[in-house]
């Protein structure tokens, strides 16, 4: 339960930097004027490296994985060799779309307008697995038959 709390309040954390630094206007730099990193599409487009890191960190620990899961890359391999700019993989497309659902839950079904008041992240329905965990538990796939009650003879019915 602590280990939850303290990777909840990590992300929550990490999230909120990302968010108030993208927020944060600032004098543009030279560098800023080139895009530093290639394709990014929900991201800001001129995120630091030290944030992005930061967001990539809180989505692995908020899904349980590791940069291989979204990235075109071979585990082990140095980080150098990985292609993150391909979309060559299904879950870093649904990553984007993840973010853009969280981004409208927290701005237009809560009015977060800051991201100190974000309500919504990865983590809250992820907690650390990469399907979204429920509440509910799902049903079986293939659910036994219901039992059939057994036929009741005209006393039990009331019946003369």
């Amino acid at each position: 339960m602590n280990r939850e709390k303290l990777l909840l309040a990590a992300g929550c954390a990490a999230l909120f930097a990302a968010v108030a630094t993208a927020q944060t206007p600032s004098a543009p730099s030279p560098a800023a004027a080139a895009p530093q990193f290639k394709n990014l599409q929900v991201l800001p487009k001129d995120i630091s490296r030290d944030q992005l890191m930061t967001n990539m960190k809180f989505f692995a620990q908020s899904l349980g994985v590791r940069c291989v899961h979204c990235h075109v890359g071979e585990e082990g391999k140095p980080l150098s060799t990985f292609d993150f700019a391909s979309d060559a993989k299904w879950q870093k497309q649904a990553a984007r779309k993840m973010l853009t659902m969280v981004h409208r839950i927290n701005s237009e079904d809560f009015g977060v307008k800051d991201f100190k008041d974000v309500k919504v992240t990865c983590f809250t329905c992820h907690r650390g697995a990469t399907k979204p965990l429920t509440a509910v538990p799902e049903a079986p796939a293939n659910p036994a038959p219901a039992a059939t009650p057994p036929a009741q003879s005209s006393t039990e019915r009331g019946s003369s």
